[in-house]
């Protein structure tokens, strides 16, 4: 269980009241749940499950091949729906919302994936949504505002100047490429201002991880289907929605000693390594400090993370459960060079077939490692990866990498401490 919100206007535990002026009252109530161990799946969602759950459990025959691996690599494909990726399993939070009356929702995404979901997801329900998108992916991805506009959401470049939020931002760098905790802080303010809106996120949320924990509980089905049970489980990680969900029902089986020995891997971008070279301690999950305080691997609410193209894991924080399960020594995280990551997601697309996206290729390039290792040690274990989503909004990427002008970035010493002062130090707390 991780440790409680925080409400900053009284320096006390969040009950769930202060929630609901920023989420669907229901959203909250499985925020603030520590009690239930399963939640129905509303019928109304599994309808939209249905379309294109349950998800595939592939084995990496050609991968394991060309690594000469006695390894098993084995990867849950969330890629096949309009979305490209595992976001659309949240589209209970669109159902919460409708059945609340409410009028339309706010969010923020990073590279668009969540955004392209909820676009779906609001347009299935018949929902007003405003997505505030980090601005270097609104750039770098200009088809993935045009599928959200498809399904009817106006799209905005955060910072923006449509916020007291973005405005401020702007005021003190004009030239602010954006980060998720800025999109953030732009979609929590127009949902708190304009009555029958609420704000809904793509991911940290226990909540979200809940959602998406359809994701582990098929892994788990599958492979035992299979006679199948892994050594190693990996997931990319940014705020923690795939993992958390991925490794859900394998950690309860660890938590509880029945699987003692597996591994949890977290793998996220050097360039933004919150669990890595972050601090555990009570941060804010939006730039503009509106939100609840969480107790999380953070580099800080102000961190300004460079604008690397995974932009779906450019946030300054981490998930409180995983997060928890980190420090706890449950769970290991590693960080790695978007150079190293291309070069795996090419490897794994012509032995494949799947385009990854570069979110996803970072699980792909521990799973390599893991299988190596055992190539090395001979030992013949099981890998299990998600594949979150495809790459095919991401090609100015891929072509930076095929031209060589891709470029590494890991934050100094001194952008890390400009990010760890905005932390906020409330007595007691950290």
């Amino acid at each position: 269980q991780a440790a409680p919100m925080i409400n900053p206007a009284t320096g006390k535990p969040a009950v769930v009241e202060d929630l609901y002026p920023v989420f669907c009252q229901e959203l909250a109530q499985q925020e603030m749940d520590n009690e239930t161990r399963y939640f129905d799946i509303p019928e109304e969602v599994r309808d939209i499950y249905k379309i294109y759950r349950p998800a595939p459990l592939c084995r990496a025959y050609n991968l394991e091949k060309a690594l000469d691996t006695p390894a098993k690599i084995y990867y849950k494909f969330e890629g096949n729906n309009t979305s490209g990726s595992h976001k659309l399993n949240s589209v209970a939070q669109a159902y919460y919302a409708k059945k609340e009356g409410l009028k339309g929702v706010t969010t923020e995404t990073g590279a668009g994936q969540w955004g392209t979901a909820l676009s779906e997801a609001c347009s299935y329900f018949g929902l007003d949504l405003q997505v505030y998108m980090v601005k270097v992916s609104y750039n770098q991805k200009p088809f993935r505002k045009d599928i959200m506009k498809t399904f009817g959401a106006q799209v905005f470049a955060s910072p923006s100047d449509r916020t007291e939020a973005g405005r401020k931002i702007l005021a003190e760098d004009p030239d602010n490429s954006g980060s998720l905790g800025c999109a953030i802080s732009e979609a929590v303010e127009v949902a708190v201002t304009n009555e029958g809106y609420r704000y809904v996120l793509g991911s940290v949320l226990n909540q979200v991880l809940l959602h998406q924990s359809i994701i582990g509980l098929e892994s788990k089905i599958a492979m035992e289907q299979l006679d199948e049970y892994p050594d190693i489980v990996i997931g990319c990680a940014g705020g923690g929605s795939n993992l958390g969900g991925l490794i859900a029902p394998f950690m309860c089986d660890k938590l509880r000693g029945e699987k003692p020995d597996t591994r949890f891997v977290a793998v996220e971008p050097a360039s933004c390594p919150s669990l890595t070279r972050g601090r555990f301690a009570y941060d804010f999950a939006d730039t503009g400090q509106t939100c609840p305080l969480a107790k999380m691997y953070t580099l800080g609410n102000g961190f300004q993370p460079s604008p690397d193209h995974a932009g779906g894991l450019r946030y300054h924080g981490m998930s409180p459960i995983v997060s928890k399960l980190k420090h706890d020594g449950y769970l290991e995280a590693v960080a790695v060079k978007q150079t190293d990551v291309f070069a795996a997601a090419v490897e794994f697309a012509r032995l494949e077939t799947i385009l990854p996206a570069p979110e996803s290729a970072h699980a792909i390039f521990q799973a390599m490692e893991e299988a190596r290792r055992c190539a090395e040690t001979g030992e013949a274990k099981t890998i299990l990866f998600g594949l979150t989503g495809t790459g095919y909004f991401d090609m100015k990427a891929y072509d930076a990498f095929n031209r060589g002008e891709m470029a590494d970035h890991e934050p100094t010493d001194e952008e890390l401490a400009a990010g760890f002062a905005t932390i906020p130090h409330i007595e007691g707390l950290q």
